[in-house]
């Protein structure tokens, strides 16, 4: 059939292509990274860095072109995924870095939802040391030279990442800008979102586990009422053995009592002098 053929043709170039983009973006997030931590870069390492964005962002979007092509039913593809059609669509909207940021997030989330082997709360770990790195990188550049910003400093940056995704907001560092405050928007609600998802998860375990020794203990009783049958069987069962074994004598054997003999016709001998 087609349809199986094309169904296999497109799992196999996800599972082919899913180490490599993830490396991609390990290279996204160094070069997105290093021209903010360093203010003091040549300019030839900035366009490098620039370029390496850039193709991560066609990589990207030659994966979806390609899985768009292999997929049987094209229409419905782009329909269960419209993060990813944003995703591939947005930087070209505006050359924002901080638009290929986003992009580059939701386009590796798509990949990795769609590996088998990753798990859910590994996803999650990973999705909240992303969001707590990349949310602290992008309010840093665009708060950094506000008049009135005071998130100046990478560590500034990521204390207010970390208490904005937590929720908690001490109200010490706050954006001033515009885009720091989508920013600050995105990350809170990115961050209810994976606590609930932690929250669910920590839930679902304990479940588990006490299903497990609700189970266990089933099994147990089950096992100590047959047991306690089989023992009732056998003790009923010896108890007949005994009742036969301890019952009147059949006819043909006599007893011996105070010295007469009686045997099994009621004749009485006397003994002998």
């Amino acid at each position: 059939m087609p349809g199986m053929a094309d169904i296999q043709a497109k799992e196999c170039w996800e599972r082919r292509t899913q180490g490599p983009l993830l490396l991609l973006s390990v290279l996204f997030a160094v070069a997105y990274a290093v021209p903010i931590v360093r203010t003091d870069l040549a300019p030839w390492v900035r366009d490098v860095c620039k370029g390496v964005e850039w193709g991560v962002w066609a990589a990207f979007a030659l994966d979806y072109a390609v899985r768009l092509r292999l997929a049987p039913r094209r229409w419905a593809f782009v329909r269960s995924q419209p993060l990813a059609l944003l995703a591939v669509l947005l930087p070209l909207l505006q050359p924002l870095r901080l638009l290929r940021l986003v992009s580059a997030l939701l386009l590796v989330g798509q990949r990795a939802r769609m590996a088998s082997r990753v798990r859910v709360t590994t996803y999650v770990a990973g999705s909240c040391l992303g969001l707590l790195v990349f949310g602290s990188l992008a309010v840093l550049e665009v708060e950094r030279n506000s008049p009135n910003g005071n998130i100046t400093t990478l560590g500034d940056a990521v204390w207010w990442s970390f208490t904005t995704m937590t929720t908690v907001g001490y109200g010490d560092l706050a954006p001033t800008t515009g885009l720091g405050r989508l920013l600050a928007i995105g990350l809170m609600l990115s961050g209810i979102a994976l606590l609930g998802v932690v929250t669910a998860n920590i839930a679902a375990w304990f479940i588990a586990r006490f299903e497990e020794e609700d189970a266990a203990e089933r099994q147990q009783t089950a096992a100590i009422e047959g047991l306690t049958a089989e023992v009732r069987a056998l003790r009923a069962e010896v108890a007949e053995l005994r009742g036969g074994l301890a019952g009147p004598s059949g006819p043909g054997h006599g007893t011996v009592t105070d010295g007469t003999v009686t045997d099994g016709a009621d004749h009485v001998s006397s003994p002998r002098s």
